[in-house]
């Protein structure tokens, strides 16, 4: 074997659905699209920026990007590409009015001037260099052997609490299939499990799919059936032949820990919460709420006054990845004593926390894959790439445990006081959807586009973001929204169909509000013969 051990980052590449449609012309921001607008800003094009570093400097790099059909869908948006454009516009003009408003103050100004050099330059890079279709860079990369895709299901649903439901879990596998096609070309060999969550009932549907492997959560392969030989840093197999790999405990922990460092930026303070209103009025809601400008000025410091150094922040980023590198290295190195075939290490990690958390994780990204070249026995591989290096018929056939990340890893955060209400109202809707499946096969016109607009109504009620933002006490109240909406919308259309009456204008503005999946087809919830 040409490498005696591997390392594979994996980045899931995932935001909630947070369109906010009142008209086509209007272009006012809601702040939970603010986010979606910061990942783009923050994560995706710097990363897309580390790449073509990468590829212009001819370093070797691979990795994994699983990238929700969610994502995809806003990224492709006219409606969110426009307000996009509008928001950096504003963000544009604040910077203006920034570097005049910290004249003198010369540490603010040169981090005044800092954010609106690079406001402009990725104003530029997403309309001119990609395009606005940031899956078509992506796609460049795939296609240049750099990038591997993973797939993931619809809206982002913890399969395990929608397992009792076939017709809800073949939902969530079909619909994104055909979009993956469009994007990439082909649908991805690696199917990343949202949350994480496992569940063995899973396992059919990966292979209907023609899915080849999946990850989960480093206890959940540890407490498998047999526990495995070669714990963590080999692939098992299912008794149906998925194969599976673990994400390395102690890097997350390393990297989480590197990530809140003093030096770096402190991404939760920003001048549009502490200005006077008057100063950030284009930042406002109508209803006086403040929103995030993007300029950040303090570090992550204890006292909270200390003016961010982006240099000295870069040359941090250098330090951690030379950290990261040794430690992984070490612990693989001890790993190769007691195993034939070369061991892995898999990053799995979210790539919100590269960029959009962790403002300087693109550096350390970049970094990490600039530093590796000196390792002349490691060898950066995507997940497949690795398992197909491997012996198949020697690998160990193991059950994983149910798991899942988050707190305590065994779906803990998506199930507690704060959101258990979402199940009951839920369970009932799936049953019902598979009702409307099998009562209406056949049907046309506005009865197959009500019964469509209650497919996407019910699986947005599916994503695991609303449970999940409940729990962290994140955006609850457009969390509870979204998910009352979307079953209150599902109940709507069941009752009028049952009535055999429907409001051809409700709908219609339905459909525009919440148009993810244009080509979704209801049938895919009727049950299999």
């Amino acid at each position: 074997m040409e490498f005696h051990y591997a390392i594979s980052l994996v980045l899931e590449a995932h935001v909630p659905l947070v369109r906010e449609y009142i008209k086509d012309d209007d272009l006012l921001q809601s702040g939970e699209e603010g986010r979606f607008f910061d990942y783009v800003t923050e994560t995706l094009i710097p990363l897309l920026e580390v790449f073509e570093r990468l590829e212009n400097d001819h370093v070797p790099f691979r990795l994994a990007l699983a990238i929700s059909p969610i994502l995809c869908y806003m990224l492709n948006d006219d409606l969110l590409q426009r307000k996009y454009l509008n928001f950096i516009d504003k963000q544009i003009e604040f910077g203006r009015q920034e570097l005049e408003r910290t004249a003198g103050q010369s540490e603010l100004n040169k981090l005044a001037q800092y954010y609106y050099n690079k406001i402009v330059d990725r104003r530029i890079a997403f309309t001119e260099r990609y395009e606005k279709n940031l899956l078509k860079a992506i796609d460049f990369y795939k296609r240049r052997g750099k990038v591997e895709i993973l797939a993931s299901c619809a809206t982002h649903a913890f399969l395990p609490f929608i397992s009792h439901n076939s017709e809800s879990i073949q939902a969530q596998f079909e619909i994104p299939v055909s979009g993956y096609r469009r994007y990439f070309g082909s649908c991805p060999q690696g199917f990343w499990l949202p949350e994480l969550g496992w569940i063995s009932v899973i396992e059919p549907y990966l292979r209907s799919y023609n899915y080849s492997y999946t990850i989960v959560d480093s206890h959940g392969l540890l407490l498998g059936s047999p526990s495995p030989g070669k714990g963590c840093f080999f692939p098992v197999k299912t008794p149906d032949g998925t194969f599976i790999l673990g994400r390395d405990f102690y890097s997350i922990q390393e990297i989480n820990k590197m990530a809140s460092n003093e030096l770096y930026r402190n991404n939760d303070r920003d001048v549009g919460y502490e200005l006077q209103s008057d100063t950030v009025s284009q930042f406002l809601s109508p209803e006086g709420e403040r929103r995030r400008t993007g300029y950040k000025y303090w570090s992550r410091g204890k006292d909270g006054n200390i003016v961010y150094d982006p240099q000295a922040a870069s040359a941090l980023t250098e330090q951690h990845a030379r950290l990261l590198l040794e430690n992984t290295v070490s612990r693989l190195e001890k790993a190769s004593k007691y195993m034939e075939e070369a061991p892995l290490c898999l990053y799995a990690h979210n790539a919100g926390n590269f960029g959009n958390n962790w403002y300087e994780g693109p550096q350390f990204i970049e970094a990490f894959f600039r530093m590796s070249c000196g390792y002349r026995n490691l060898q950066l591989l995507t997940p497949s790439e690795y398992i197909f290096k491997q012996d198949l018929s020697s690998i160990q056939v193991t059950i994983p445990e149910f798991s899942s990340c988050g707190e305590n890893g065994y779906a803990e955060t998506w199930l507690d006081v704060s959101n258990d209400w979402i199940y009951r109202h839920l369970v009932r809707a799936m049953e019902r959807m598979t009702e409307l499946a099998e009562r209406f096969p056949d049907d046309t016109g506005i009865k197959e586009h009500a019964l469509n607009q209650a497919a996407r109504e019910i699986i947005i009620a599916q994503s695991s973001d609303w449970p999940s933002m409940l729990y962290k006490q994140d955006s609850t109240e457009y969390a509870r929204n979204q998910a009352e909406n979307a079953l209150r919308n599902f109940t709507t259309i069941y009752e009028a169909l049952g009535s055999n009456y429907i409001s051809t204008e409700w709908l219609t503005t339905l459909e525009r509000r919440h148009n993810i999946f244009p080509n979704i087809n209801y049938r895919v919830f009727r049950r299999k013969k």
